[in-house]
């Protein structure tokens, strides 16, 4: 009789499991949309208790109870890896996005504009905006970093937003005859001349604030790990060689 009823515990606690699950995504779901998230998948996390959200605008972690949001990087102390050099603790955010943005980026495949190196050896996509001065000095060193065996693709990232004039002109670059040789004149300070099409514009920022890019240039290493700012081409290459 003991062990019957032991039995018929364990299958009522694990009926009751998919229901608890399911009440928690909820108030997940509740919470994230108070702060204005739209969740587009939920999963355990390495944490006790908490959650990892993906949402509209990248990814948070959350107590199961929907009470708290981390928002922000979360640190293992107990996995270090090198970073330029450095010893540094590994960064849970952004080993569960990494696969995410070469699977997101790999379906923009015909969306970029591409400079490919004669001896391609790696690809790394850039957030860009023209107008931006950094962007500019990555662009002025194209020429190294093909010779380098480093093809770069541009996704579109205007930084005031895609109805801004910098938007604007990204559209006509993209929607050019030739839009490596608009690119190249936005990137010199000259005329772009208007073309309108349909365009990835506007779904390259909404990636890139998925991705989390805050500004440009974003660089995208071949693993998925995005690298805020300019590097010069011999970072770059020593940083592609420790992968």
């Amino acid at each position: 009789m003991k062990f019957a009823l032991k039995t018929l515990s364990a299958v009522l606690l694990s009926a009751s499991l998919p229901l608890v699950a399911s009440a928690n995504e909820q108030k997940i779901n509740d919470a994230m949309a108070q702060v204005g998230l739209t969740v587009q998948q939920i999963s355990p996390s390495p944490m006790a208790g908490v959650s990892q959200v993906v949402t509209d605008r990248g990814l948070f972690f959350m107590s199961a109870d929907g009470r708290y949001l981390i928002a922000g990087n979360i640190l293992d102390l107990e996995s270090w890896q090198e970073v330029r050099g450095q010893q540094v603790p590994a960064n849970l955010k952004d080993q569960v996005m990494a696969p995410i943005i070469v699977e997101k980026l790999a379906q923009q495949k015909d969306s970029v504009i591409e400079y490919k190196a004669p001896n391609e050896k790696y690809v790394v996509h850039v957030f860009t905006d023209p107008s931006c001065g950094y962007c500019r000095k990555l662009h002025s060193e194209m020429k190294d970093y093909l010779a380098a065996g480093i093809t770069v693709r541009y996704l579109a990232y205007p930084r005031a937003g895609v109805a801004s004039e910098t938007g604007l002109q990204m559209q006509h670059i993209w929607c050019a005859k030739n839009q490596r040789n608009a690119m190249d004149n936005a990137k010199d300070v000259k005329k772009v001349d208007k073309a309108m099409c349909q365009n990835p514009v506007a779904s390259h920022y909404e990636l890139g604030q998925f991705f989390g890019v805050s500004g440009t240039p974003a660089v995208i290493l071949p693993d998925g790990q995005l690298i805020p700012g300019y590097m010069p081409v011999a970072a770059m290459i020593e940083q592609l060689g420790a992968k």
